[in-house]
């Protein structure tokens, strides 16, 4: 990312990278399956014009942490790496900002820090309770890694193991609307770096198998909590959930005040194949919160 600077940062028990560049508010992003913060190249720098801007690896991926206990992947548990962490960097309060598990990670510290997310921003998801508990059959179809990595290790980790290239490709154009030359090379060979790493797809597993054996139950107990920032939806015209939702519905009882709602171009992984749209949008919304 031009003009930004890497760091490891010690907090929660943990070793979180991140990236971190620009002056003015801050915010945070949080990048998810099967990427790294490396997710951001493009889109990073252009909030950086008007934002502190900070890019983490989810603990699990890229150069953070990889702890061996599936209960260590909850939501609440990455949530807690990257509360600490912009308080070690000198945020109390911040502007969030989710993709795929990096958005799951949003609605989480949305709940469990409402008085420092200024706003949060998620990018393709339905709530986690809301797509599991009420499954539907396309979606098992179109989602079926969810309980893929789900399953028991080492059973996922060593068909993966074969040929990780194989299957994180095939997952970052198999949700719709994706083709290999639509995502940037120099930010699929860093990705195809991390995902070799056997310790990261151990994380990767574990993130999924902590969805459904940690975080269902934990998201059980806070089905009447509402997120009380301003929040803003985004997802892919195309995709998965676009085909399958009314996404914005999803939302709509989970959020204090309605939520601004945005289709994008492209598929799940519309940040990659579309990143100065995505980039457009998240900013219009910050500099919205920020004449409010």
């Amino acid at each position: 990312m031009p003009g930004f600077t890497d760091g490891l940062a010690a907090v929660n028990g943990q070793q979180i990278a991140y990236s971190t560049g620009g002056d003015g508010p801050p915010v945070l992003l949080l990048h998810g399956f099967p990427q790294t913060r490396a997710l951001w190249a493009v889109i990073a720098p252009i909030l950086a014009r008007t934002h502190r801007v900070v890019a983490a690896d989810l603990r699990g991926y890229g150069g953070s942490s990889k702890p061996a206990e599936m209960e260590a992947y909850s939501f609440r548990e990455m949530g807690g790496d990257m509360a600490a962490l912009m308080t070690a960097l000198g945020h109390e309060t911040f502007d969030l900002i989710g993709h795929d598990r990096g958005a799951r990670t949003a609605h989480r510290m949305a709940l469990d820090y409402p008085d420092r997310i200024a706003s949060m921003q998620v990018m393709d998801i339905v709530p986690t309770h809301l797509l599991l508990d009420d499954l539907q059959r396309a979606t098992a179809l179109s989602y079926y890694h969810w309980f893929f990595l789900a399953q028991p290790a080492p059973f996922p980790e060593r068909l993966i193991g074969s040929d990780p290239d194989y299957f994180f490709e095939t997952c970052l154009l198999g949700w719709g609307a994706a083709r290999s030359e639509d995502f940037a090379p120099d930010q699929m060979q860093a990705y195809r770096a991390a995902w070799r790493d056997p310790d990261a797809i151990r994380g990767m597993c574990n993130d999924y198998r902590a969805a459904i054996h940690v975080d269902m139950a934990l998201d059980a107990q806070d089905l009447d909590r509402r997120i009380t920032c301003p929040a803003h939806i985004l997802w892919g015209a195309d995709g998965a959930m676009g085909q399958q939702y009314d996404v914005p519905a999803t939302w709509a009882d989970r959020c204090a005040a309605p939520p601004r709602a945005t289709p994008m171009p492209g598929g799940h992984f519309f940040p990659d194949t579309a990143p100065q749209d995505t980039a457009q949008a998240l900013l219009e919304f910050l500099n919205a919160q920020g004449k409010a």
